[in-house]
């Protein structure tokens, strides 16, 4: 029986890694095109993400959380109590959630609202690392709070400590206030100032700092980095528990993006869920608790 004849077109290795570049060159420009301005606002109704499917005994912390959290959203903002936990025996220092936050913020140089802070303890040879990851503490009596001389920052009906940014005039005065250090100010730099403009690259400055550029959504308000005099820059800045996550049925960036499963969120008035839980347990702790301050962020040690 005579076989039949290959009608399949021979690609040499050459013809071969030639297309695949070509292929690779075309993904990474879709990759990083400039980002659409026409970006909606999101929306503050509705979570979107109204079902969690296969929450049971044995899901994944993430499910069960993202379970708990749609559950919350269904209270009124008075009746549930948003609080964060960090595991420190989970930790393992890799700052996933350090660079989490910094791409869904679109932090610039200099702003960070989730540092990892690292500790080696004991005497070489015999030495180990602690590392503790420190968002703003979100105190129920916040320091902050009462020195804001124009009421730019204050506590929101879900208990978070927010910042206007449209009130603040830069003072900085919660800055100093701030016993946790958790407050940065943003002084309108780039990660591409000062680079090289080189030709025939597929990414260059010009597509890096239309990027930078893009408008950002925290407290659900999208605000775009342009010139040196709009908001936020010129502002304090600091974490908010990712309330435009929040807003739209999402845990918080640095909470998902948790590699070790060490952060857990959620609302401490629902006694059934994993936060309630965790706060309860006899290893649980409070930075600077003797300063009245009340965080809502626990550590379990």
């Amino acid at each position: 029986m005579a076989e039949e004849p290959n009608t399949q077109p021979s690609v040499s290795r050459k013809g071969f890694l030639k297309i695949l570049g070509v292929g690779g060159a075309a993904l990474a420009i879709n990759r990083f095109a400039p980002v659409s301005k026409a970006r909606a606002k999101p929306s503050v109704g509705s979570p979107a993400l109204s079902t969690v499917p296969g929450v049971g005994p044995n899901s994944d912390v993430l499910i069960r959380m993202q379970d708990e959290l749609l559950r919350a959203l269904e209270k009124q903002p008075s009746e549930r109590r948003w609080v964060m936990v960090i595991d420190l025996r989970k930790c393992i220092g890799c700052s996933a959630c350090t660079i989490a936050c910094v791409a869904e913020n679109k932090l610039p140089p200099g702003v960070v609202y989730r540092p990892v802070m690292d500790q080696e303890i004991g005497t070489y040879p015999n030495v180990t690392r602690k590392f503790l990851p420190r968002p703003c503490m979100q105190c129920d009596i916040p320091p902050c709070v009462p020195v804001c001389p124009v009421n730019a920052t204050y506590k929101n009906e879900d208990g978070v400590v927010v910042i206007d940014y449209d009130q603040c005039i830069g003072c900085r005065y919660c800055i100093t206030a701030c016993p946790y250090s958790a407050r940065t100010f943003d002084f309108g730099e780039l990660y591409t100032e000062g680079t090289p403009v080189v030709e025939g690259l597929i990414v260059g400055q010009k597509t890096a700092d239309q990027y930078e550029r893009a408008a950002n959504f925290e407290y659900q308000e999208e605000r775009q980095r342009i010139g040196h005099n709009a908001s936020p820059i010129g502002n304090v800045r600091k974490c908010h528990f990712c309330l435009h996550r929040l807003a739209e049925g999402m845990l918080p960036a640095c909470t998902t993006t948790c590699v070790g499963r060490a952060t857990f969120f959620g609302d401490a008035n629902d006694p059934n869920s994993l936060v309630a839980d965790l706060i309860a347990s006899p290893n649980v702790m409070r930075l600077k608790e003797e300063l009245g301050t009340e965080p809502r962020v626990y550590y379990l040690v």
